[in-house]
């Protein structure tokens, strides 16, 4: 059995071992993930494998283990694959079982073919996921990620995406190649494709047209490939990942660390180019896949490299500063969790005042600002999203560059976000809903296709007089439905399709915000900077990188505690809204107390409290008074409604 390095550098050939060992029997996939999940416990050793979002791609060998953070942007059909096939030597007529998992190119040695007849012959599921990078992820996140990876790549030999291939003579002069690469290359294979799995012959030849290939077929198509990403201005690789086992354990929108073996044989090029050129001779009537689903759904492996999955984690998080793990459980046993949980109170004093600075001295709506970035829909209620707490910021300088700058603090502080700038062309041109293309057999991204826990901020102050257009309106309608009901309603041409999410939204506005809010606090400014640029900047070098680092772990971490109210405190509760009644029962209703509870709830969490105490609904009580003190007395100097 391979050791050492070989499970990073040739993971193929520990299935392999595990596949010889056992056979047919289907106990050796078991053991090929469990032998996987061992090595990725010991010591440090996530850390040793290359990442897909650190290491440029022709820095990785061909089917070497890597690692992929992503978001699922959408899910193919199922496919279907040789999981276990035969060869027939010409010569001697010995025959050579194969596995086909993990592969996309079925194994060939010289003389010898697939036996496409064999009854040893199984044709087995995948499932196949079109990821992108997670959209909005945060320069520290990346930074950090970045940092802590320690896998040594060097450019590979052996693929080199942006020219023509060396010939194997030349590489084989310079002794780059591992000898079992050599040997896997050195067999002819026959071109063909059977049941997911490729296979192909004369190596040297098909290498060489792979990639001039490639650059012909960029040249022909109509339009460059596009990616797909949901958020403009997204660097990253885009792959197709093949998934083996508890594909339904996922969904589109969700998170995922994974882990497998990566593959970008050219031979897929020519081979899906080949497929192309046949089916145009087809009858329209007879062929299934239109040419435009072909090309979204086998790009080029220089372009989209696949991924066939041996371990994948659903992420609840994405903060590098964190446990991958955050469960209500073991969060309460996490030795860095506890330590961290001890000295809380110092640091949501310090974010206080950071956050005071960046909203130029105003203490009220940095309070406020603290319970936005830490909630969380924590449950629905039918269609009810609980939890969530969407903050409109009035009384922002119109056309300035407050907003700007105070997206840039935010984004030095959470995971992921996105800065929409709310203008009548944005609205009117930028595609927010995802759509299913019908054509390509795919869903079409739109700015609203988020992950979890993103930061929206959204800034109305540009919002200038004009017409919105039917999709403006559409846009529109759709941001207030994100933050009314959390959920997003992709668009499937004959019916729309609901997409529940959980997206923290923060509106800046002059007046009050066009858009539904659950919480509208007007800024009162206590300085004005001269130099607002300059101001933002300051604050931001004034901070230590260990305190900001704190704040991100603060911010992330309290979103994932536990919260109940006790049966006394919630007696207290109804006592004092009955009363708050009595005083003024025209102002007082069923949503002011709802609002009262969610303000109690995440200061309690701010401090680290986990349970409801008369000290802090009587601060939540404050809070809410002071604020709305505020919007009456603008409301009298304005003389209209804010």
């Amino acid at each position: 059995m391979p050791c050492g390095e070989d499970w990073l550098s040739h993971p193929l050939g520990i299935v392999q071992g595990f596949f010889a060992q056992n056979g047919v029997n289907p106990g050796w996939e078991k053991k090929v993930i469990e032998y996987f999940k061992e090595k990725l416990k010991e010591n440090n050793a996530p850390k040793w494998v290359p990442s897909l979002n650190e290491v440029p791609l022709h820095y990785l060998k061909p089917n070497s283990f890597v690692k992929f953070r992503c978001m699922i942007q959408d899910m193919f059909d199922p496919e279907f694959y040789m999981g276990v096939y035969e060869t027939v030597n010409r010569n001697t007529k010995a025959r050579v079982l194969h596995f086909g998992k993990y592969r996309d190119v079925a194994e060939c040695g010289p003389q010898q073919e697939v036996d496409l007849n064999s009854p040893r012959t199984t044709t087995l599921e995948r499932q196949t996921f079109y990821c992108v990078p997670v959209p909005g992820e945060s320069t520290w996140v990346k930074e950090a990620y970045v940092n802590t990876n320690q896998a040594r790549v060097s450019p590979s030999t052996s693929y080199t995406p942006s020219r023509h291939k060396r010939s194997y003579e030349d590489d084989e002069d310079m002794d780059l190649q591992p000898n079992k690469q050599k040997e896997q290359h050195a067999g002819a294979r026959e071109a063909g494709s059977v049941g997911g799995l490729q296979w192909c012959g004369e190596p040297k030849r098909l290498e060489t047209e792979a990639s001039s290939g490639q650059q012909l077929n960029s040249l022909n198509l109509s339009s460059p490939f596009d990616l797909n990403f949901p958020l403009p201005g997204e660097k990253g690789p885009a792959c197709l990942v093949k998934v083996y086992e508890d594909w339904d354990c996922f969904k589109v929108n969700d998170v995922l660390e994974l882990y497998g073996i990566l593959s970008v044989d050219p031979v897929l090029s020519i081979l899906n180019n080949d497929e192309r050129d046949a089916s145009s001779l087809l009858d329209p009537m007879e062929c299934t896949d239109t040419a435009e689903e072909q090309r979204v759904h086998s790009p080029p492996a220089s372009l989209v490299p696949r991924i066939h999955v041996v371990l994948a984690q659903k992420l609840q998080h994405i903060n590098p500063l964190l446990p991958a793990c955050l469960n209500k459980e073991e969060s309460k046993t996490c030795k860095f969790v506890s330590s961290f949980m001890s000295e809380l109170s110092p640091v949501r004093a310090e974010l206080l005042g950071f956050l005071t600075h960046a909203l130029l001295g105003d203490s009220l709506a940095a309070e406020y600002l603290i319970l936005h970035l830490i909630s969380t829909v924590y449950t629905r209620r039918d269609v009810l999203p609980l939890g969530k707490f969407t903050v409109n910021l009035s009384g922002c300088p119109r056309n300035s560059t407050f907003t700007e700058h105070l997206y840039r603090i935010i984004q030095h502080l959470v995971p992921a976000s996105f800065h929409l700038q709310m203008t009548i062309a944005n609205m009117n041109h930028l595609k927010f809903i995802p759509h299913k293309d019908y054509t390509a057999n795919r869903l079409v991204s739109g700015l609203l296709q988020l992950p979890s826990n993103t930061s929206l901020v959204i800034d109305e102050t540009l919002l200038e007089q004009g017409q919105l257009d039917t999709p403006g309106v559409h846009n529109v309608t759709a941001l207030s439905n994100l933050i009314t009901w959390q959920k997003v309603d992709y668009d499937f041409n004959y019916h729309q399709m609901e997409f529940p999410c959980n997206i923290n939204v923060f509106i800046t506005s002059e007046g009050r915000s066009l858009l539904p809010a659950d919480c509208q606090i007007h800024l009162q400014p206590q300085l004005i900077p001269p130099n607002m640029e300059e101001y933002m900047n300051s604050l931001l070098s004034a901070v230590l990188p260990s305190v900001l680092n704190k704040f991100r772990i603060y911010l992330t971490l309290l979103r994932f505690l536990d919260y109940s109210i006790s049966d006394e405190i919630t007696k207290a509760v109804e006592d004092d809204f009955v009363e708050m009644r009595k005083n003024d029962p025209q102002s007082i209703t069923a949503d002011d107390l709802h609002q009262l509870l969610i303000v109690a709830r995440f200061l309690s969490l701010s401090a680290g409290q986990t349970t409801l105490s008369r000290e802090r609904w009587l601060r939540a009580k404050q809070l809410e008074s002071l604020r709305r003190t505020r919007l009456q007395q603008q409301k009298c100097v304005n003389g209209n409604e804010l």
